[in-house]
């Protein structure tokens, strides 16, 4: 089947954009402004959203300025821009193994990051997440460091025990799982050391939430996204040619291992910086690129749309914790639930291609 394209051109640079993607990721922008809309508008205090619009162009007064600007927008760039990080380091993840199943969540790397940040929550006493904005340098600089040495670990090992002549996805996956439930035992035992208001916090933080999130949060994100997301767009030519193989993609000119471990670096600093800012947010990085791919169609997740459909999961479940649902609930439960279902879903129809 062809996909009619368009050429893109950005200097000595050129892309051919396939239309229908182009389309679909446009559509997934317009989806996103209305769920950011929504979130910025509705809550205790429910404004119009003529209202939030006008105060977010600085015509508002002190009392919407201060629900719209300081209240509900820090913690929606938050989801957005996890939700962003999330969606691209799933396609990444899935095209580097060849395989749906090899997501951040599914392959240990977030039980990594996971690992990490609790470490410095429970180790150095940092109780901020129990309920309100991180504060000071150590919480600041020491999690996202952490959650990403924590990541960047989990990988090299996880690389490294998969290694046989190749990577094999089906291996990658096994040995990935396998990592994930030791680094799980690691976090409830460090949890289980932990003072009591420690353990808590964490606790909290390992479930998922947005709640009371702020710029200390958005400001790694921003910086993490606007150096990954141009890799990620440059390595998307030799993506391509990596789904047909190790060694027909060496035949095309690729320079696998340093395609390799670029994609893998860039995953994981997008998995481990989203992780260090709200907590794992179960299987956003599993399910989009896989929606996002049966959307636009072709060979591999594509990066774009799974970055927009990431951002529009997120928000969607911000805005259900807060609005829809009558008791409070972390947002990483919201995502758990849609994203298990698709796991098994997903898993079935493997087992019944394979039984056929």
């Amino acid at each position: 089947m062809t996909t009619l394209s368009a050429p893109l051109r950005l200097g000595p640079t050129s892309w051919l954009v396939p239309l229908r993607a182009l389309a679909v990721s446009v559509a997934g922008l317009l989806l996103l402004g209305l769920l950011v809309a929504l979130d910025l508008a509705l809550g205790d205090f429910p404004l119009p959203v003529a209202e939030v619009l006008t105060t977010l162009l600085g015509q508002g007064d002190a009392g919407q300025e201060f629900i719209v600007l300081d209240l509900r927008l820090p913690q929606t760039l938050v989801a957005v821009l996890t939700g962003a990080a999330l969606g691209l380091s799933g396609a990444l993840t899935q095209t580097f193994a060849r395989n749906p199943l090899a997501s951040p969540d599914i392959l240990g790397v977030t039980e990594g990051a996971a690992a990490g940040a609790v470490a410095v929550i429970v180790l150095t006493g940092v109780t901020g997440y129990s309920g309100g904005l991180v504060g000071g340098t150590l919480q600041a600089v020491g999690l996202p460091l952490a959650a990403f040495v924590g990541a960047l670990l989990t990988a090299t090992l996880l690389y490294v025990l998969s290694w046989r002549r190749g990577i094999d996805g089906q291996r990658l996956v096994l040995v990935g799982i396998g990592l994930g439930a030791a680094l799980m035992a690691l976090t409830s035992w460090l949890l289980v050391r932990a003072r009591i208001e420690d353990a808590a916090s964490a606790q909290v933080w390992l479930s998922g939430s947005l709640t009371g999130r702020g710029w200390d949060q958005a400001t790694p994100l921003v910086w993490t996204l606007a150096v990954l997301v141009p890799v990620s767009l440059l390595l998307v030519r030799t993506l391509n040619a990596l789904q047909l193989g190790d060694e027909p993609a060496r035949g095309l000119g690729v320079r696998l291992q340093t395609t390799q471990l670029l994609t893998l670096l860039a995953a994981v600093g997008l998995a481990a910086v989203a992780v260090s800012a709200v907590g794992p947010l179960e299987f956003v990085a599993f399910v989009v690129p896989q929606v996002a791919l049966r959307l636009v169609g072709g060979s591999r997740p594509p990066v774009v749309a799974s970055m927009v459909y990431g951002a529009c999961l997120v928000v969607g479940a911000d805005l259900i914790t807060r609005v829809v649902l009558p008791f409070a609930m972390p947002a990483g439960l919201v995502t758990a639930a849609i994203g298990a279902p698709y796991l098994i879903w997903l898993l079935l129809r493997a087992n019944t291609k394979v039984t056929a």
